[in-house]
């Protein structure tokens, strides 16, 4: 894994999100969840006004996002969401550096806590890697196979 993906991180409210990096975001989602997976999917579930936003730009290109929540919005503890990086950018440890700068940027905006995530189950592994473990059975959330899985602080 690299130790400098050249990543720029910006973690911004909906509201704060410009017309372009709301786009940007929203294509990236689509092309991952809805394309790339063959899912179809209601990927704007309301939720997004509610989250903090993680982008990672390289070059001026959206190669990494995740969305955070507060405890008590998408599960009673914090959570994270959307976990998912440009094809063009894998396979260099840029998830990885997604997830740590989730976990840091959720816990200095709303402190050290436990952090929740319904993951695809086929990712199991790496989530193990960033202090999540399997907290229950799977389940089918648009026809793929998810597990909870929980941080503790």
């Amino acid at each position: 894994m690299s130790s400098n993906p050249g990543i720029s991180w910006r973690f911004l409210s909906f509201d704060a999100l410009t017309p372009p990096e709301l786009y940007a975001v929203l294509q990236l989602r689509s092309e991952v969840f809805v394309v790339e997976q063959a899912c179809i999917f209601q990927d704007m579930d309301g939720a997004d006004a509610q989250a903090m936003h993680l982008l990672g730009t390289r070059r001026g290109q959206l190669v990494a996002y995740a969305r955070c929540f507060a405890a008590g919005v998408k599960f009673a503890e914090a959570s994270i969401g959307r976990v998912v990086t440009h094809a063009s950018a894998r396979g260099g440890g840029i998830g990885h550096h997604l997830m740590k700068e989730a976990v840091g940027r959720l816990q200095q905006q709303w402190g050290s806590q436990p952090i929740r995530i319904g993951a695809q189950a086929r990712l199991e592994q790496f989530y193990l890697q960033h202090g999540f473990a399997n907290t229950g059975q799977p389940y089918i959330e648009d026809g793929i196979p998810h597990i909870e899985m929980l941080r503790v602080a």
